[in-house]
């Protein structure tokens, strides 16, 4: 099942593997939507490799059928940068946009450069990691296995974005946001006391993944002060760093859960 399937020109109906963990659809998976359409015309558009991908989560965007539209900000000979936003069909306010960065690879001679050497990581010795999303129904964590170890979380999207173009090694900036989003919460300095929703998202690739395993090394900084934060990771893929993730982070409380009432005692009857 891919995570989104097509309806038509623009057009995407959600599967249960977009949701996020709480009412609507995971930030990861609408970035990756909106990145994956990108992507998929940059050979076709001539647009080259996408480098960099920032988006900005508007509001919460409902598992309802869904509509895109591209907008070319700027077609260079060497860098094109291209906006996507979504909107709930039939609907006029957008739930989310990203603008998405493209160059032509050129190789340039360095004099004295020389590539560092890492030997292969093996995410699959490390402990596989499950988290359940509040619902308690499928969300977008059970479209990738998830490992942790020596200071890196896992993650291998084993469902395609899009329906029939999905894979890491066509899309890889796409397949690498879905993990990326998740880089605040690896790293939270407390669990479980706070809701840490993130309103953006950029994640920034300066060598394209190899294989399917995307890493995280992360870090996140809280301000309870001031209700705010911030998250950022070094990406990694098997053979070493690929490129950087961050995204700001907005501290909510959890809402207050209802309170028991004394034994023997009646509950108010409702209207």
């Amino acid at each position: 099942m891919a995570i989104f399937e097509p309806l038509g020109p623009n057009r995407w109906q959600p599967t249960a593997l977009a949701a996020g963990p709480f009412a609507g659809l995971q930030g990861g998976a609408v970035a990756s939507l909106l990145t994956a359409e990108i992507e998929t015309l940059a050979d076709q558009r001539k647009w080259g490799t996408a480098i960099s991908s920032s988006a900005w989560f508007l509001r919460p965007t409902p598992m309802t059928v869904l509509q895109t539209k591209l907008s070319v900000v700027t077609e260079g000979g060497r860098v094109s940068v291209i906006d996507n936003t979504l909107w709930p069909d039939g609907e006029n306010q957008p739930c989310a946009t990203v603008r998405v960065t493209l160059s032509r690879e050129r190789a340039v001679e360095v004099p004295g450069f020389i590539d560092p050497e890492s030997d292969a990581a093996d995410p699959t010795r490390f402990p596989v990691r499950t988290r359940r999303a509040a619902h308690g129904r499928p969300w977008f964590m059970d479209a990738m296995e998830a490992r942790e170890g020596d200071g890196a979380a896992w993650f291998r999207m084993n469902q395609a974005i899009i329906d029939g173009a999905g894979s890491l090694s066509k899309l890889p900036l796409s397949s690498v946001l879905g993990p990326a989003d998740w880089t605040h919460g690896i790293a939270r300095p407390f669990r479980d006391v706070v809701a840490d929703p993130n309103p953006n998202l950029t994640v920034q690739l300066f060598r394209q993944p190899e294989g399917r395993w995307v890493g995280i090394r992360a870090r996140a900084n809280w301000r309870p002060a001031g209700g705010l934060g911030a998250g950022s990771g070094v990406l990694l893929d098997i053979n070493g760093e690929i490129g950087r993730a961050s995204m700001s982070v907005i501290l909510v409380p959890f809402p207050p859960s209802p309170k028991a009432e004394p034994a023997g005692r009646l509950a108010p009857a409702s209207n």
